[in-house]
Parts: C-alpha cells; sequence; structure tokens
C-alpha cells in the first residue's frame, strides 16, 4: 500500500512540476515576445531609473534630472535666460507657479520654491492625439528650488522613459519629442549658468 501511495505522490510530483513549468515557459515567452517589441532603448532606460531607485531609495528621486545653478547667476537670470532658449525653440512659457517666495507674510526667510511651465502646443496636440495619457505629463515642467544649504536647483522629469519605454515612436513623433527633451535639457543646462 506504501509503494503504491508513493508512485502515486511521486506521479502527482511530476505532473504538479510539469505544469509550472508550462505556465513559466508560456507566460515568460509570452513577456519575452513583448519585451522584443520595445524600443532598442528600453532596458537600459528601466534600469538607469532602477539603479537610481537603489542609489536614493526613492522612486521620485531617480525619475528627475537635477542641474545646480551658478550662485553668481540671479534667480531671474535663470529665469530670462531659459525663456530665450524655450521662445528659440517655439516653445512658451504658459504658467508660473511660485510655491513660496524668499519670504513669509511674517517676515520670516524661507527657501524658495517655484515652477515654470513649458509647452509646444503643436507637439502637445501631436502627442495627444496619439496617446490622451501623454497629456498627463503637460505642460513640461522645470522647479526651481533651494536646498538647505542654500544652493539652488533646477529639477525637470527626466524624459527617456517617455521617448523609449515602450514601443518604438513613430519617426516623426520621436523627433518632436527629441527636440522638447533637448530643449528642456538645454534650457537646464544653460539657464543655470545665466546663459542663452
Amino acid at each position: 500500500m506504501n509503494i503504491l501511495k508513493n508512485i502515486l505522490s511521486v506521479i502527482g510530483a511530476i505532473i504538479i512540476v510539469g505544469m509550472l513549468v508550462a505556465f513559466v515557459k508560456f507566460d515568460l515567452g509570452d513577456k519575452m515576445n513583448k519585451v522584443s517589441k520595445l524600443d532598442p532603448r528600453a532596458m537600459g532606460a528601466y534600469m538607469e531609473m532602477f539603479n537610481g531607485v537603489l542609489e536614493s531609495g526613492r522612486s521620485a528621486d531617480a525619475m528627475v534630472r537635477r542641474v545646480k545653478i551658478n550662485p553668481d547667476v540671479s534667480t531671474d537670470e535663470v529665469v530670462e535666460s531659459m525663456k530665450s532658449i524655450a521662445t528659440d525653440a517655439n516653445m512658451v512659457q504658459v504658467g508660473d507657479s511660485r510655491m513660496a517666495e524668499e519670504y513669509d507674510h511674517e517676515g520670516k526667510r524661507q527657501r524658495y520654491i517655484r515652477i515654470l511651465h513649458y509647452c509646444s502646443p503643436n507637439i502637445a496636440k501631436t502627442f495627444i492625439d496619439y496617446s490622451v495619457a501623454y497629456g498627463a505629463f503637460m505642460p513640461c515642467r522645470i522647479l526651481i528650488v533651494e536646498d538647505d544649504k542654500g544652493d539652488r536647483w533646477l529639477v525637470t522629469m527626466a524624459m527617456e522613459l517617455m521617448l523609449f519605454g515602450g514601443h518604438p515612436l513613430p519617426p516623426e513623433m520621436m523627433k518632436k519629442a527629441e527636440h522638447v527633451r533637448d530643449t528642456m535639457y538645454k534650457m537646464m543646462d544653460l539657464g543655470s549658468q545665466g546663459d542663452f
């Protein structure tokens, strides 16, 4: 009786293992098929973000790009520089949210927080027509923020996942997306130096 019980147990275990292997193979094969359709740069973009999460422990930190503002450049010079670069690239400033001024209503100094919003309406329309989900990321924003040491930073969303994180964008859309990303990054890099 024990021998029959053991044989049935072994057969049952083999069947369960076989079912698990078939499930994993089928599911993994399906996922690998989907991965093969992603932009060739997708995995690198996801790994870069994941490394940022591992380093900071915060997903939001891994999804942004930061540039330190030169201490010799005033915030007004930074804003004017970014506005000029945006205009040259056919992008417009569509908002200016002052989250905190240098002094509060009691005259106490607080850290500076301001968010500038930029957009290229024609490009925005193209992307919303492609997928309304892109609208949730619009307009493009650059945060001007002072840290605890008094240093000022420009911070924006890192755009690589939007460009490369899914199926390849149609070539004309990719060209427009790269134009927006390159303009935003240029605004930060040159704006932080008060340059045009």
